[in-house]
């Protein structure tokens, strides 16, 4: 196994993100009314009824590559590809026609010079003649409706799995101990033969039924986590199960602080993501240039399973195998569902519910050559 040089990377809180810039640029522009939208990571315009920028929040100014100084007192009618939709709903605000209106649009980018899919939404404001206008990447949309679907769907999959388990444990149990029965009644040995093959089979599902209630049965053993100190576990079992062939990537943001949590339940996730990853890279393995990533960072304003948090970490398992194939890309956190013949299935459900019992979620994005799973777990 061979390693490559740590990559430590100090980060620290970004100008015009603190409270105090922030609440200085809202000073200084003289609309102290709007200065809370600055603290959404949504961007916001408020307009005049006829287009005029009255005021632009932080996170717009971000996305369109300009200041809000050069933005207040423009059009904002110049920043749309097509600008008639915006025009047909200043006027309905006007005319009092709704209280919130909704259509999708190209925005126009400055820096970097491009267009963006935005869903638009215009609402009137408490402020006469003033309309208010949020932006949502529609990538950004699509991507928190999967989130809220993968959520709900691992809360099903959850109670599914808890009835159907404890559905098999009792029958199953009948099953084995019926089979003991009767191979004791019995004189020939072929005939044995039969009634253990019951038994172990019996036993294997019995093992399985385990594997899929444990989550739900092991108390959550709280305490101060380092993720790194999780990272440099799980990287010491890949290395000792894959000696030769596979270079281990560590790219560590040091910064990242302490939280509240149960150590094994985030070790036990990240390996089984890890070692997933290192299975679809036997191949790789056997060429030689086989690559798994750590990478931990922070991110800032994130909204995930339905909430919002100021701090989060992100923890990157990353691989450049063949990816998760497309016909089960949407169903890898599904139980027993596996790309990998002789696979269980249950290693990313586990993880995944791991993940969510530290109100955290996983996510995965996968082409071929490069596969990244991305834990997010909120931080204090």
């Amino acid at each position: 196994m061979t390693e490559q040089t740590l990559h430590l990377k100090q980060t620290s809180e970004p100008q015009g993100r603190a409270g105090g810039s922030r609440l200085n640029s809202a000073d200084a522009s003289g609309n102290l009314r709007y200065q809370a939208f600055d603290w959404l990571a949504t961007p916001i315009a408020v307009l005049e009824s006829k287009g005029k920028v009255v005021f632009v929040n932080s996170e717009l100014e971000d996305v369109i590559g300009q200041s809000r100084r050069s933005l207040e007192g423009q059009s904002f009618l110049n920043y749309f590809a097509d600008s008639q939709p915006l025009v047909h709903a200043l006027a309905g605000a006007r005319a009092n026609e709704f209280a919130a209106l909704r259509y999708d649009a190209e925005l126009l980018r400055i820096k970097p010079e491009e267009v963006l899919p935005v869903h638009v939404i215009v609402a009137q404001s408490d402020q006469s003649g003033h309309v208010i206008i949020e932006l949502l990447p529609i990538q950004q949309q699509t991507r928190q409706d999967r989130e809220e679907r993968l959520m709900d769907q691992a809360h099903a999959n959850k109670e599914l799995i808890r009835n159907l388990a404890h559905e098999i444990k009792n029958p199953l149990g009948g099953i084995r101990g019926a089979a003991q029965l009767l191979e004791m009644d019995l004189v020939s040995k072929e005939l044995t033969e039969y009634t253990q093959v019951i038994i172990r089979e019996a036993d294997r599902l019995q093992t399985l039924v385990d594997r899929l209630l444990a989550p739900h049965r092991r108390p959550h053993m709280v305490g101060d986590v380092n993720i790194h100190e999780v990272c440099e576990r799980v990287r010491s079992l890949i290395v000792a199960e894959f000696p030769r062939g596979l270079l281990v990537i560590r790219d560590y943001d040091i910064s990242i602080p302490e939280f509240r949590g149960d150590r094994e339940q985030l070790i036990q996730a990240v390996l089984n993501i890890a070692h997933n990853a290192a299975l679809a890279l036997s191949e790789r393995v056997t060429e030689g240039d086989a690559q798994l990533t750590f990478k931990t960072r922070i991110t800032r304003q994130v909204t995930f399973g339905k909430q919002r948090y100021r701090l989060a970490l992100e923890l990157h398992v990353i691989d450049n195998g063949p990816g998760v194939p497309d016909s089960i890309k949407d169903r890898i956190f599904f139980p027993l569902i596996s790309g990998r013949e002789g696979g269980s299935g249950l290693g990313l459900t586990l993880a995944q519910t791991f993940v969510q019992q530290h109100h955290g979620m996983i996510e995965c994005e996968s082409v071929p050559g490069r596969t990244d799973f991305k834990i997010l777990i909120p931080l204090p």
